[in-house]
């Protein structure tokens, strides 16, 4: 039974009417309709109207202008007939929505504060800047655990390595969020973080035993349910052990479905034992770990028969629906199954009072209400979590802080200097500009194999330069699976530090904080988790002693092992 009266939803009869009447008002082929959230794939209102035809229950944008976002949304309102869910991945900050929004940090970031109130702030500046643009839900917190450092995949998009910190710091994402008026959806169930692999990729695995799983990935999920999550995202993650308990009698290969095809997890699991009552929509089904699991012509309707209320982006929107109606036709959906997907559905839109507001007209703020976009206490409360969160790892040469004074010369190596290390995001001017306004002389690194046209020598070396500053831009991403330095020019290569005994020499990563693994002979070495203007500016307190190191590791940063500690 649903309880659209209890949590999440907390109904008004009034509401649960709404509720009935709309869902009594739709034909078959808009029930189906009403199943799926597409990716927003044009702006172009020509080729949008189709969807809208077919009764789709929301629609997904990734970040682009402020004003072109919103416009968008605010016509897709006007011309549904249903009101829609309008979600975007607000992970990080009102970036996540708009590239205009304030780009907060990363998940990690907030956790490497020990502070819970950074979640809140998090999730207050994610989802208040969203709403401006019209979005009202939330692909976030994300709540997954960094089990394994191989990951290729949770990393900086999560709150560490501590169940009890992770439920800390989301359910302060889960009051800002409320606040905010935009509902969350908790994911990626039944967790990621233990496998070393990626479901873009195929399906992964939770391999955690069944109460080990319950003492932390189920006390997280269970802890933001009672909380009042709205919504979860089921990822394409296999939990053999909970499966098997669930059903002894289940085959070795359905033990290891994703959790998208899997009725113990999502029914059993997450319905029946944590007693979720809110909506559950399915990560993207275009990723390798749910397209290869099963025939897709039947597992687009399974997903709703065993339980997802919500069917998240697509291969081909029109087969895909395509399918999910034959699938209903076959039986494989049934009528009872379809009739609870749509009522959750529209329960979550009736709690978010989304069609009253479609009356009223305000399902879409006007213009104005981009102002809030980086409004000064946005910023501030940036600045504020950039402050508490850089985290000196280790200093074991006792080499900070650096000044001019002692090191007038430094030759920066980062991932736009030469592209050794992976994404460019202009932060090696970025970087250049803050330390020479810092009164640093700030030099390139030397090319190949010479230094002003003259071969490298350790004395050469150490006669040009006084330090060397590595800054490493290498963030997880789906499909990338091996996240580790890549070393261009071979071994002793320019760019590679075979200098570290020479000169002194630093590090800072502004993402992936693992990379000791690879350079435990830098001797100093700090994580700064996001490259945004705040944190840069925080880095450079830091390492000049302006400021006091704040950031406490949310994470293991030197991989269980011992040599990377000296």
């Amino acid at each position: 039974m649903i309880d659209l009266k209890g949590k999440p939803f907390y109904l008004s009869d009034e509401d649960i009417s709404w509720v009935e009447e709309t869902i009594g008002s739709m034909s078959l082929e808009e029930k189906i309709g009403q199943l799926f959230c597409p990716v927003g794939f044009t702006k172009d209102k020509e080729l949008l109207k189709p969807l809208l035809e077919k009764n789709i229950a929301g629609i997904m944008y990734r970040s682009g202008p402020a004003a072109e976002i919103q416009e968008t949304q605010r016509w897709l309102q006007e011309n549904s007939r249903i009101p829609l869910l309008l979600p975007a991945n607000l992970e990080a900050g009102g970036t996540g929505s708009v590239e205009e929004g304030t780009n907060f940090g990363k998940p990690l970031q907030a956790a490497a504060t020990d502070d819970g109130m950074e979640g809140y702030h998090l999730g207050k500046i994610s989802c208040t800047e969203g709403a401006a643009a019209g979005i009202n839900w939330s692909f976030a917190p994300i709540v997954d655990i960094d089990n394994n450092w191989r990951n290729p995949i949770t990393n900086l998009r999560t709150f560490g390595n501590d169940p009890a910190r992770v439920l800390r710091f989301a359910s302060g994402y889960l009051k800002g969020a409320a606040e905010a008026g935009v509902a969350v959806s908790i994911k990626h169930f039944p967790g990621d973080g233990v496998d070393e692999r990626d479901q873009h990729l195929h399906t992964t695995v939770n391999s955690l035993s069944a109460d080990e799983w319950m003492n932390t990935y189920g006390m997280v999920y269970k802890g933001l349910i009672d909380q009042g999550a709205q919504t979860v995202m089921v990822g394409h993650i296999a939990q053999p052990a909970w499966a098997k308990r669930l059903n002894p009698s289940l085959e070795r290969r359905d033990l290891y479905r994703p959790a998208t095809l899997s009725k113990e997890i999502v029914t059993g699991l997450l319905r029946e034992t944590l007693g979720f009552n809110g909506m559950i929509v399915t990560d993207a089904t275009s990723m390798l770990g749910y397209t290869c699991a099963m025939e897709r012509s039947k597992a687009v309707p399974t997903t709703i028969a065993i339980g997802c209320d919500m069917f998240l982006f697509n291969k081909s929107f029109d087969e895909d629906y395509g399918y999910m109606l034959e699938g209903y036709k076959k039986g494989i959906l049934t009528p009872e199954r379809l009739q609870e997907a749509l009522t959750r559905i529209l329960a979550l839109k009736a709690s978010l009072g989304l069609h009253k507001k479609q009356k009223e007209g305000t399902l879409v703020p006007g213009p104005e209400a981009l102002s809030v976009l980086r409004n000064p206490q946005f910023v501030q409360w940036s600045y504020d979590c950039a402050d508490k969160a850089v985290t000196l790892v280790k200093d074991t040469q006792n080499l900070l802080p650096v000044t001019p004074e002692k090191y007038p010369r430094i030759v920066l190596f980062t991932s736009e200097g030469g592209g050794y290390f992976g994404e460019t995001t202009g932060l090696h001017e970025r970087l250049k500009k803050a330390l020479t306004d810092q009164g640093f002389t700030v030099l390139d690194p030397p090319e190949g194999a010479y230094i002003s046209d003259k071969p490298i020598t350790v004395a050469g070396f150490k006669e040009n330069y006084d330090l060397a500053f590595y800054a490493f831009d290498f963030p997880t991403a789906s499909n990338n699976t091996v996240v580790r330095l890549s070393w261009k020019g071979g071994l002793g290569g320019s760019n590679t530090p075979w200098f570290a005994e020479e000169i002194p020499t630093m590090a800072v990563s502004f993402a992936n904080p693992y990379h000791l693994i690879d350079v435990p002979e830098i001797h100093t070495y700090i994580n700064a988790y996001t490259d945004s203007e705040f944190v840069i500016s925080a880095v450079m307190d830091k390492i000049t002693g302006k400021s006091p190191f704040k950031g406490k590791n949310p994470v293991d940063p030197f991989c269980g092992r011992e040599d990377t500690k000296f």
